[in-house]
């Protein structure tokens, strides 16, 4: 399951075309050098909002929909299925804790089917403001560049243009 969802973001966020909304299949060319082999990401991204607004925007199918300007459907339930981005992007909610943390197993739609990733996202409360940290992990070697932007392109500055 955890390879399957490696495989579906790696195929949405191959190129920023390819995380675009209507470029359904596109592929990327692999990642060079140490990065070609590599299957997880960490990133850690402030906002200047508490953990309950990024919460609330990540599993809130209408505000996730403004702020990535594409369609989204979210069952806010754990096991609850989710597709967003038109589409591209589909999968479960794994684990869910409040203004805390959001596990979710997801692929792109043109991924192999059964093949996910793991998604997670830890909200860490800083008083005024929230340190978002991700840990994407399970995904195919040579994806790793293009998930590394994709995640910056499509959710952290679409994110911080929300909460502006």
């Amino acid at each position: 399951m955890i390879s399957g969802v490696a495989t579906m973001f790696g195929a949405l966020g191959a190129s920023s075309t390819a995380w675009g909304m209507g470029q359904q299949g596109a592929k990327e060319a692999p990642s060079a050098g140490a990065e070609k082999t590599r299957t997880s990401l960490h990133q850690e991204i402030d906002f200047k909002v508490g953990p309950q607004r990024i919460y609330e925007a990540l599993l809130d199918a209408r505000q996730f929909s403004v702020f990535s300007g594409a369609p989204a459907e979210i069952d806010r339930v754990a096991g609850g299925a989710f597709s967003m981005f038109g589409g591209i992007i589909v999968g479960r909610n794994i684990e869910l804790v409040p203004n805390q943390r959001i596990v979710q197993a997801w692929r792109p739609k043109y991924w192999a089917a059964g093949v996910y990733s793991l998604v997670k996202f830890e909200l860490k409360d800083q008083g005024s403001q929230t340190e978002v940290v991700l840990d994407h992990t399970g995904f195919p070697e040579g994806l790793f560049a293009s998930l590394d932007s994709g995640w910056y392109e499509r959710y952290w500055e679409p994110l911080k243009k929300f909460f502006a």
